[in-house]
């Protein structure tokens, strides 16, 4: 495994990163403000899943398709941008509906914590961000490279579930004193609208 220097430098480097601005933080924070914390929170698990899952793929060497295979790289990228303007296209409708719609009570665990899957999964920019990022702090002659990815990947998520979890506390804090405003409430679901939709755009066009 690596040493336990490697380690912390390595989770310094995760919290900073998980802090940046970025697709996922931006996604956590909407939906924390628009469903409520424990929404968030939901979300969140579904994204570290998905970087347990580009870990993994890490390990195994299956990232490196999407470093080679332009074609894989831009399918995946559709596939994420088509499923962001769903997301953007229910949140413009929830806006023109009653504001009761669009509460933490119509949309299930289960369907917050797959949103955080998909979001995850479908952005091949992290599959390769992890390729370049996890070996940098593996070391050979400390054991199986793969196992020691897999090691700093599960470092990422906890460090990823530290700062996430704290930006969806906050977020749904000031989002449940907003949705008490009907108006607010759906203004908050159009400005969601328009982050999902920028998010799409952001996949397509560029910026990691």
């Amino acid at each position: 495994m690596p040493d336990p220097d490697s380690i912390a430098v390595f989770f310094l480097a995760s919290v900073v990163l998980g802090i940046a601005p970025g697709p996922d933080n931006i996604f956590v924070l909407a939906q924390s403000a628009l469903y409520g914390p424990r929404a968030g929170l939901t979300v969140t698990i579904g994204l570290c899943t998905g970087l347990l899952v580009h870990t993994l793929a890490v390990a195994l060497g299956v990232a490196a398709l999407f470093q080679t295979s332009e074609w894989a790289f831009n399918a995946l990228k559709i596939v994420g941008a088509a499923y962001l303007l769903y997301l953007a296209w229910r949140a413009f409708s929830a806006s023109r509906q009653s504001p009761e719609l669009g509460g933490y009570g119509s949309i299930g665990s289960w369907q917050l914590y797959r949103r955080g899957i998909i979001m995850n999964v479908t952005n091949p920019k992290v599959a390769i961000f992890f390729l370049a990022f996890l070996p940098q702090f593996t070391d050979p002659s400390r054991g199986a490279l793969s196992i020691q990815m897999v090691l700093l990947g599960l470092v990422f998520i906890l460090a990823t579930i530290l700062v996430f979890g704290s930006v969806s506390l906050l977020a749904g804090t000031l989002g449940g004193w907003l949705t008490r405003s009907p108006s607010a409430q759906r203004i908050l679901n159009g400005v969601t609208g328009v982050v999902f939709a920028g998010l799409a755009i952001r996949l397509l066009i560029g910026g990691a």
